[in-house]
């Protein structure tokens, strides 16, 4: 971490007056006594107003500021006990000092400590905050507790829900292309597409220093979706080819080689697309820029793969479909 900086500044000297209930008790001195006494001593209240040639001024009761700069100068307030006679506030009070801070901020509702703080070049934001967790969990006491703000928080509270979005979004494309193949084969041909471009998608985060965070995470999302459009093509024209009594292995072979443009002219579009995001500039410019080259690399990458190992896959995997009669056709 650079430029760590906290709000909890300790700064502000305080004498704190410890009064002795019992001997003020003994004494006939109420705790209102000392509370007025101080007040007018020490936190300059109006007491009153009074003119003189029409002008009107309050009446401000307050020590001398050589006495009030002087903590000690305190034990010189004397007080009336019950038989009359004034004692010093000394007799019923004892100072002490210490240093506090000037203000207590408060975070959920609990006084807090701010730390913030900037990423060193190279390092993550996971790889931060669990650094921080485990110093706090070393160093704070057992009565405190840490939480989070701003991207830290948004963070801490998408890491656990992330995987689970990745395993929803695979089995709803893996559903409705099931529906749409009548199969349960061919969808998983067209799926192989998935992890070959996130391995392109990785493979440009590490590249350009990028770093796993909620924004390309959304992008390998996005890129789930983007990435079947290329095994929908070949493995649906494989399919139709085989049903008008292609040989399985030409099917194959003409799906691969037909809509191998339409691959290309789509995935050039959508990488093109992505580029104003992985060149972004100006504020925000880094969580566009990381979903931008988890698009350009996953698709670009991702695309190469698919056209030479996807008709691969089919030839093993995919089901050799018989060829429609006239009258079914």
């Amino acid at each position: 971490l650079v430029n760590v900086t906290t709000d909890l500044k300790i700064d502000n000297p305080q004498v704190d007056i410890n009064l002795d209930r019992n001997r003020a008790g003994d004494l006939g001195i109420n705790m209102t006594q000392v509370s007025l006494i101080l007040n007018a001593s020490l936190s300059a209240p109006e007491y009153n107003y009074f003119n003189i040639n029409g002008r009107s001024y309050e009446v401000i009761p307050e020590l001398y500021r050589k006495y009030r700069d002087i903590p000690s100068a305190l034990n010189n307030i004397h007080l009336k006990t019950k038989t009359g006679e004034m004692v010093p506030l000394a007799s019923i009070a004892n100072l002490s000092s210490e240093v506090i801070p000037e203000q207590r901020n408060h975070f959920q509702e609990l006084r807090s400590a701010t730390i913030r703080a900037n990423l060193a070049p190279g390092v993550s934001l996971g790889t931060a905050l669990d650094y921080l967790s485990n110093l706090a969990g070393q160093t704070l006491p057992i009565a405190y507790g840490i939480d989070y703000s701003h991207q830290s928080r948004q963070y801490i509270q998408t890491e656990g829900t992330m995987g689970a979005l990745f395993i929803f979004a695979i089995i709803f494309i893996y559903l409705i292309l099931a529906a749409q193949f009548e199969s349960f084969r061919d969808p998983l041909v067209v799926m192989l597409s998935v992890p070959l471009a996130f391995t392109g998608a990785l493979l440009g985060l590490y590249l350009c220093h990028g770093t796993l965070n909620i924004y390309t995470n959304i992008g390998l999302i996005t890129l789930v979706g983007l990435i079947t459009k290329n095994g929908i093509l070949i493995v649906e024209f494989a399919n139709q080819q085989q049903e008008r009594g292609v040989a399985f292995l030409d099917a194959i072979l003409e799906g691969s080689a037909e809509r191998l443009r339409p691959i290309l002219m789509t995935t050039a579009a959508m990488v093109l697309g992505a580029v104003p995001l992985a060149l972004a500039t100006g504020a925000g410019a880094a969580s566009r820029e990381q979903m931008g080259f988890v698009i350009v690399f996953g698709m670009s990458i991702g695309t190469c793969f698919t056209i030479f190992i996807l008709p691969v896959a089919y030839y093993l995997m995919a089901n050799k479909l018989e060829a429609k009669s006239d009258e079914e056709s």
